[in-house]
């Protein structure tokens, strides 16, 4: 059993991305996913135009594989108020089923590992890592990268603190067939949530939406909901009237978790929702998960090169992740506490209303500049 370099625990954005990373520069990587490709994810497909820099040096062209480039942002509150912009750096709608199939590939041509398989154990002893799968083989290497979602079975075998705590947020995604701007992305406030449409690949329009669970089970199921609470927003009422399914079912996710995470935890470097969650509601964390591959890549690359301890590579993810994202997640966090009180975001938007060039402005502190790649 030969020792890798970099064990990636976890198929999504961030995992595909850092596998493709390390790989085009030469580190021997094995990536762990539980699933097949492709597949759909609960996500508000929306990925800010600040990545795109560093998906081309990737080798990944999004708009060539069908990406839908967007450019304004309407924002409704729960009476239908609404106020529109231009998105300060724009980005693009596609599907997690086709972009991550399109990682994955990428990955593969690269030369990466990829075990469909679930990660049972991971132990840290004697400066490297066992990973243990659900078929009884063990793996081992000098890094692990935790890519394992918003909530998983190794965040609770690792008692990791956000997990002892309920989170009170559910989240739905459909497709549906329905006539809406390509160029738009809309976010509808309801009671107790709010909504994000936009267009992804193939003509197809995106919903997701993030409710407070303890008002959703009150309803006997999702159609329920919709219509008694989702629809309340006449915005969000017109749309659902008029699009036409095209999932049997919606897609449903529990138990999500904004509370703040750490960025390493035994000796594990987590990149993406592992590592934290920013609010649906500020577009960006599908950028923010490719960006956080980026980071940790460049970080275990320096590891590789250079003379440096693993204390050193910890301390230094820590503070490159925190440099680049706490206060984007904190802004997260303030501007859903305020989208969640009815009346503070009536006077929210009236304000901007009034003052519409404070509207991009806030967008902007949810968002990063566009990456700098190597020459």
């Amino acid at each position: 059993m030969r020792n890798r370099q970099v064990i990636i625990i976890g198929g999504g954005l961030s995992g595909l991305t850092a596998a493709i990373h390390l790989c085009r520069e030469g580190k021997d990587v094995v990536l762990v996913e539980k699933q097949h490709y492709p597949k759909h994810k609960v996500c508000g497909e929306y990925v800010s135009n600040e990545v795109l820099p560093y998906l081309e040096w990737l080798g990944i062209d999004v708009l060539a594989a069908g990406g839908v480039a967007i450019e304004k942002a309407s924002f409704s509150t729960v009476d239908g108020n609404e106020i529109h912009c231009a998105l300060p750096l724009g980005g693009i709608g596609i599907s997690r089923y086709a972009l991550d199939n399109l990682l994955y590939k990428e990955a593969l041509r690269n030369g990466c590992e990829v075990i469909q398989e679930t990660v049972s154990t991971v132990d840290f002893e004697k400066d490297s890592f066992r990973v243990g799968l659900s078929d009884g083989r063990e793996l081992t290497s000098t890094i692990v990268l935790g890519a394992f979602g918003k909530r998983s079975n190794i965040d609770q075998k690792m008692n990791r603190d956000f997990m002892r705590r309920r989170s009170p947020w559910l989240a739905v995604k459909m497709h549906f067939d329905g006539d809406y701007p390509d160029d738009l992305v809309g976010l509808h406030n309801f009671d107790g949530g709010y909504c994000g449409v936009s267009k992804v690949e193939n003509g197809a329009v995106n919903v997701c939406y993030l409710a407070d669970f303890e008002s959703f089970k009150k309803y006997r199921n999702i159609d329920d909901y919709q219509a008694k609470v989702v629809c309340k927003n006449p915005r969000l009422k017109e749309l659902f009237d008029r699009f036409i399914p095209l999932f049997d079912q919606p897609l449903t996710i529990s138990q999500i978790s904004f509370e703040q995470k750490k960025p390493v935890e035994s000796h594990i470097l987590m990149i993406g929702d592992t590592a934290g969650l920013i609010h649906p509601l500020c577009g960006n964390g599908m950028a923010m998960a490719i960006h956080s591959a980026k980071l940790a890549s460049e970080c275990i690359l320096g590891y590789f090169g250079h003379d440096m301890s693993r204390d050193e590579l910890e301390a230094n993810y820590k503070n490159v992740w925190k440099s680049h994202f706490k206060k984007r997640l904190k802004m997260g966090r303030i501007l859903a506490s305020l989208l969640q009180k009815q009346g503070i975001s009536q006077l929210l938007l009236a304000g901007l209303s009034i003052f519409p060039s404070l509207l991009p402005r806030i967008i902007r502190m949810t968002h990063g500049k566009p990456l700098k790649t190597a020459a």
